[in-house]
């Protein structure tokens, strides 16, 4: 358990959150439009719905694979350096995918670049980005912290899904199909290079002073950390049956809209997503963090359930926007939540497990969720998904109802 911070904070402590905050707003928008173009530039490109999964997937399978190496040597190699390595090689990456024409250089590049067609920023770069923010805040401050970070990314999930319609304003001005797609790609690439030009400016307030082994952690927090990650293992399995990528492609086929009504839709999807931080900050103040973790999840999962029997476009919108405007609620309240209740010397590996597992799972799932959308139907993987969910938030609430962190404890 980790003692209370002091009141104070510096000011390096205060420019490293703001640039922090800046970076994650900027690679939200940047995942926000890959996450809504991915699947439908891949369809342009004649891939068929298992292809995408694949390439779907080799994208998350190199951020698991980033993620387990930065959270193993993240603290020894500098969380400064390690964060410029990660926006270095995303950018090569993103440029490989506007020359890819194949499933196999499609895929090659998206695990090289961690292309990350969940639409929500979870990469290697987050859990180096979570380590270093409880240090830059008081403990009463720490979800407040963590809930207006993840409002500034979901401000740039919801402003990148805009963005995602891009290439249809191009091609209204004459541009080619898939020359407007690929120039499209390329603000996704330069906004990953603004990324490292503002780490550039972080102090090294930021790096830890100890230097021992990252995967070293107390007994206790290691019992805590498996067990957490065991069930957050089922939780992003669950959420890679429902990419954006994946739910962008639903639209597609189920509603025959293009790419600027979707990119609408994950706009107003983020804006929800944006708000219910906020709202979770506030709930988690009052009724505890697992509590709001899971009374907020399950409701959400079951509204995602309903989507594929939506009779038309207007209510299968409806409903997901509801169902948006509570299945983020858990994010701040989960990264805060582990946060607390491990050293601050181990919180890049505990925020490096807890992804890894996530990302991990979602790398899994999509290729199986093209197999099922191709071979049984449409709604497969969101029913799939919303059931795995459901499963997860019991079982969390089981687990750990009774595990406070420390400002729960001290009121």
């Amino acid at each position: 358990m980790i003692r209370p911070r002091s009141g104070s904070t510096s000011e390096a402590q205060i420019s490293d959150r703001k640039i922090i905050y800046a970076a994650a707003f900027l690679r939200a928008l940047a995942t926000g439009m890959i996450g809504v173009l991915l699947g439908l530039y891949l369809s342009r490109l004649r891939f068929s719905p298992a292809e995408i999964g694949f390439v779907i997937a080799a994208g998350l399978a190199g951020g698991a694979a980033a993620t387990l190496a930065f959270m193993l040597i993240g603290n020894r190699l500098g969380r400064k350096a390690s964060l410029l390595f990660l926006a270095t090689i995303g950018m090569m990456g993103g440029a490989a995918l506007m020359l890819a024409s194949g499933a196999v250089a499609a895929g090659l590049a998206a695990f090289l670049g961690m292309v990350n067609g969940m639409g929500r920023d979870r990469g290697a770069s987050l859990v180096l980005e979570q380590a270093i923010l409880p240090a830059t805040t008081p403990d009463s401050e720490r979800t407040r912290a963590f809930a207006w970070y993840n409002v500034l990314q979901d401000a740039g999930h919801a402003t990148g899904s805009l963005l995602a319609g891009v290439p249809a304003l191009l091609r209204y001005f004459g541009v080619a199909e898939m020359a407007s797609f690929r120039s499209t790609l390329g603000i996704y690439v330069l906004l990953i290079l603004a990324t490292g030009f503002l780490y550039l400016k972080l102090s090294p307030e930021v790096e830890v002073s100890e230097k021992r082994p990252t995967w070293r952690v107390s007994p206790e927090s290691r019992t805590v950390l498996w067990r957490i990650a065991s069930l957050f293992a089922v939780d992003g399995l669950g959420g890679g049956f429902v990419t954006t990528s994946l739910l962008s492609f639903f639209f597609y086929e189920r509603f025959g809209v293009d790419e600027g009504i979707i990119g609408a839709l994950f706009f107003g999807a983020r804006v929800a997503n944006a708000l219910s931080h906020l709202g979770a900050a506030w709930l988690a103040a009052r009724i505890g963090l697992v509590n709001t973790m899971v009374f907020t999840h399950i409701p959400s999962s079951l509204l995602l359930a309903t989507v594929p029997f939506a009779p038309n476009l207007p209510v299968a919108a409806a409903l997901f926007l509801l169902r948006e405007g509570l299945v983020e609620m858990d994010v701040p309240t989960r990264q805060s939540y582990v946060m607390a209740v491990v050293r601050p010397e181990e919180r890049t590996f505990a925020s490096g497990l807890t992804h890894l597992v996530r990302m991990g799972a979602w790398a899994i799932a999509p290729s199986f969720a093209g197999l099922f959308m191709q071979g049984l139907s449409l709604a497969a993987p969101l029913l799939i998904g919303s059931g795995m969910k459901v499963s997860y938030d019991l079982l969390l609430y089981l687990a750990f109802r009774k595990r406070q962190p420390p400002e729960e404890k001290r009121g």
